[in-house]
């Protein structure tokens, strides 16, 4: 099995980040804005892009405030279905936070797995504008 992994540094606490991460609000503010979230062990996310052309459904696994937040893709795109996400945070040496991204599971590399995980980096750097300003900015507005 593949995994995408990122690795930035945020200049704000965990707790900000782990809000911006897990709550219905902060997934809107750097995510897509078209987010219902029950952000509790068993709970789910339910993100919409494109007018609902393509949606996920993604459940809580793990929340460990503010360390670590791990989903896994219960519907979505077929090669989504059955793949985890984690975000796992920690102090980083310049005082900000240092924010790991994995999202595993992913049966091969061709197909989606390019785009996905070029995605992904700019989602992370839409996270961290969002997270350093305060300033919503999400990067699917339907």
């Amino acid at each position: 099995m593949a995994e995408i992994l990122h690795e930035i540094t945020v200049q704000a606490s965990a707790e900000k980040i782990f809000d911006a991460i897990t709550t219905q609000e902060g997934l809107k503010s750097w995510w897509t804005v078209d987010t219902m979230a029950d952000p509790v062990k068993g709970g789910d996310a339910r993100l919409g892009f494109y007018n609902r052309a393509v949606t996920f459904h993604m459940q809580y696994d793990e929340l460990n405030q503010p360390k670590r937040l791990k989903w896994n893709c219960v519907e979505g795109p077929d090669e989504w279905a059955g793949t985890t996400i984690a975000f796992d945070l920690a102090a980083a040496d310049d005082g900000g936070t240092q924010v790991k991204f994995q999202h595993a599971g992913w049966r091969e590399t061709g197909g989606q797995y390019p785009s996905v995980n070029t995605t992904w980096g700019l989602l992370l750097a839409s996270l961290k504008k969002f997270a350093e300003s305060g300033t919503p900015g999400p990067m699917f507005l339907e």
